[in-house]
């Protein structure tokens, strides 16, 4: 089997923890990046939920698409499956996703996580004020919610892509 893409929009972007041999600025249509998760496990408890990414219905979200050996098909999709699907408020999607680049554009296939509504965890549509006051002070296995939120507003910001709403977020969250 050949070479497959993988999107990243949150924490993917930072922190793959999958082997790949290339990756590219890509958008996904139909789709935006929003804290629409109430995180029961990584950033926070189901006493104390936190909030973590989700791609929601509508719009389209600048990301990252990692291409992946097909060798490494079997490993990558148990890691990924492992990771974001530990509480099944994602649903696993193969979904066309647009690459960037000067002359080598083009769309692929990527396998993607989006929010699943009918779920539980599914926060909705919240404003930044809410967001904030939900992220702030939520803690789970893989530590601080403000540190995720601020992780990825800097990842976001050194690759050139502006997510005006969570900056906002991460602005409300970030210590004085």
């Amino acid at each position: 089997m050949g070479d497959f893409w993988v999107f990243g929009y949150g924490s993917l972007i930072w922190r793959p923890g999958f082997a790949h041999v290339e990756t590219r600025r890509a958008r996904l249509y139909g789709f935006r990046r929003s804290l629409c998760v109430y995180s029961f496990v990584h950033r926070g408890t189901r006493e104390r939920p936190g909030l973590v990414l989700g791609l929601d219905r509508g719009g389209s979200c600048v990301g990252l698409a990692f291409r992946v050996p097909g060798d490494l098909r079997d490993e990558v999709l148990s890691y990924l499956r492992e990771r974001e699907l530990v509480t099944s408020v994602y649903l696993e999607r193969t979904l066309d996703v647009r690459l960037d680049g000067a002359g080598q554009g083009g769309t692929v296939e990527a396998v993607a996580y989006i929010v699943d509504r009918a779920h539980e965890q599914y926060a909705g549509g919240l404003d930044a004020d809410h967001a904030a006051k939900v992220v702030r002070g939520a803690v789970g296995q893989s530590g601080r919610n403000e540190d995720y939120v601020l992780s990825t507003v800097e990842h976001l910001r050194a690759l050139g892509i502006r997510d005006h709403w969570l900056e906002e977020v991460g602005r409300q969250v970030a210590p004085s």
